[in-house]
């Protein structure tokens, strides 16, 4: 039986800025807080903006299980200790399904939606090697980030993603160590593939995908209309998955014309 104190509701790690409506930026798998650094220096100017560390990522605190509800908790519970009563989300990947959830579970909470590149459905597994390569690195033997990078590279071949990853690579006296807490993560992927609760939430709502991406296809429409029915989808040309850091300018832009919306 799971801890009921390990795994009550935490508060999550966060950082505000600016002065105006919250919005609140939630980051993807493996990521932190600052994977959307550039959207929220976009708005800080006319909102207040707060990005979370989700459990078990960045400095937020590890807890020995986690699946979208538990996860959407947090940010509940955080969202309290900040004491926010309501907010526009912003979600990416993993974080869009947490901040689907939170709509679906508390929609009081939520005034507006903005989901990135992510439906509400069960996907595949398709971290597992991602989530290997991570695990059967070495962290005693590494001598530097670019021995990790060469570990790495034969389960994950694309150099921007091992940087991605690797900045999860921190020091530890004289070693190194995971800031992100991969072993709970890996027990819990296939509860992380899980599809957000599928009460409808009848607030506006974008979401937003890439065009080069496969996490919305054509053939999410209908499933998204039905649960989100005051929602449109945009997609960003020329882009995949990593829409917000790969087309920075186009992102920020549907962002804040979706938020300024009356």
């Amino acid at each position: 039986m799971r801890s009921e104190v390990k795994n009550a509701a935490a508060v999550l790690h966060s950082e505000s800025r600016g002065e105006g409506p919250t919005v609140v930026l939630l980051h993807g798998l493996f990521g932190s807080a600052s994977n959307l650094l550039t959207l929220s220096r976009h708005l800080e100017s006319n909102y207040r903006v707060v990005r979370m560390d989700l459990r078990n990522h960045g400095k937020s605190p590890h807890r020995d299980y986690m699946d979208i509800p538990s996860m959407a908790e947090d940010v509940a519970k955080t969202l309290d200790e900040l004491a926010v009563q309501s907010a526009t989300f912003l979600g990416h990947s993993l974080g869009g399904k947490v901040a689907m959830q939170l709509a679906a579970s508390q929609p009081n909470l939520v005034e507006k939606l903005v989901v990135a590149d992510i439906a509400p459905v069960r996907y595949g597994r398709g971290h597992d090697a991602i989530i290997e390569g991570l695990l059967a690195m070495d962290l005693r033997a590494l001598r530097n980030r670019e021995h990790a990078d060469e570990q790495l590279q034969a389960a994950v071949p694309e150099l921007p993603i091992r940087q991605f990853l690797l900045k999860n690579l921190v020091r530890d006296g004289e070693g190194w160590a995971w800031r992100m807490n991969l072993s709970v993560i890996a027990d819990c992927y296939d509860l992380l593939r899980d599809a957000p609760a599928a009460e409808p939430y009848e607030g506006p709502t974008l979401f937003i995908r890439g065009e080069n991406s496969r996490y919305i296809i054509d053939e999410n429409r209908v499933g998204i209309m039905k649960q989100f029915p005051d929602s449109r989808i945009e997609t960003i040309a020329g882009t995949g998955h990593w829409l917000h850091a790969e087309k920075p300018r186009e992102f920020n832009a549907l962002v804040s014309g979706f938020l300024a919306e009356c």
